[in-house]
């Protein structure tokens, strides 16, 4: 058994990302690890804190995460999945990085979210990141428009 990282946030491919990490978990027996990376507090890379609703905010934000973590999580289980979840702020890639060389993952299953060239010129890309930097197999489900229904 081996255990499959995916990386979640809340854009439009996360369903499809983690749809397609619990049917490789199900066909192969392995267990899922989901992880979800926030922004780091200002307060702790050295910007002011700002105001109490700034850091309310915040606060409210890591919690419906963590509850949106949570939600994925009991969902999968249902399916008779082994899943557990992870939750950290900090820079995306590298925390995917080290998360995944901590837990020993046998793959990385993580989207792509359709930036065009220009984007990836000047943000760059937390894909291409984790594509160039890791050292295990990382499956990158495409981002695809969904029709709205």
């Amino acid at each position: 058994m081996s255990t499959i990282l995916v990386p979640v946030d809340s854009s439009d491919i996360s369903p499809q990302v983690v749809e397609t990490a619990a049917s490789l978990a199900e066909a192969r027996g392995d267990e899922i690890t989901l992880l979800h990376v926030a922004l780091p507090d200002p307060a702790f890379v050295g910007f002011e804190a700002g105001p109490v609703v700034v850091q309310e905010a915040v606060e409210r934000d890591f919690r419906e995460d963590h509850e949106k973590l949570e939600k994925i999580r009991s969902d999968l289980a249902a399916r008779g999945l082994a899943v557990g979840y992870l939750h950290f702020e900090g820079s995306t890639a590298d925390v995917i990085l080290r998360e995944a060389k901590r837990i020993h993952a046998g793959l990385i299953v993580m989207g792509s979210h359709g930036h065009g060239a220009l984007y990836h010129l000047l943000v760059g890309s937390v894909t291409d990141a984790v594509l160039r930097k890791t050292t295990c197999p990382v499956l990158v489900v495409p981002y695809t428009m969904m029709p709205k229904g």
